[in-house]
């Protein structure tokens, strides 16, 4: 597990290759991500926006940028939590993601950054 706090949030990355949605003959390599955003200020916040750098060993670039997450705007009172899964396709077996979210500071309705950690995207198979 990847983490880094910044601005109060911790943000905590788990990745998982899903080799039965990959078809590497085709250069299709499917990886999941779970996302535990951690509150440590003594407000609450929203996650507004997402920001996303994603990288493969092809070198393709791609950024990925939007409202919210999954969906949702999620609410995140102080000492809690919100999860989520996502996930990111590449056309390579090793890849790494970073980025950023904009959070609102729900008392003052000011917004501010915080840092995702970047981490690596790897099939198992490049780890032997």
């Amino acid at each position: 597990m990847t983490f880094q706090i910044s601005q109060g949030i911790r943000v905590n990355v788990e990745t998982f290759y899903q080799n039965d949605q990959s078809r590497p003959l085709m250069n299709e390599y499917l990886f999941a991500y779970r996302i535990t955003i951690e509150n440590h200020n003594s407000y609450a916040v929203r996650l507004m926006r997402r920001h996303w750098y994603i990288f493969d060993s092809t070198g393709k670039r791609d950024e990925v940028e939007g409202e919210g997450v999954v969906g949702l705007q999620p609410f995140i009172e102080p000492d809690n939590f919100f999860q989520y899964v996502s996930g990111c396709n590449l056309n390579s077996e090793i890849g790494r993601m970073y980025g950023e979210y904009t959070m609102e500071n729900e008392a003052t309705k000011e917004t501010f950054t915080v840092l995702i950690p970047s981490f690596d995207l790897i099939a198992p198979s490049k780890l032997n």
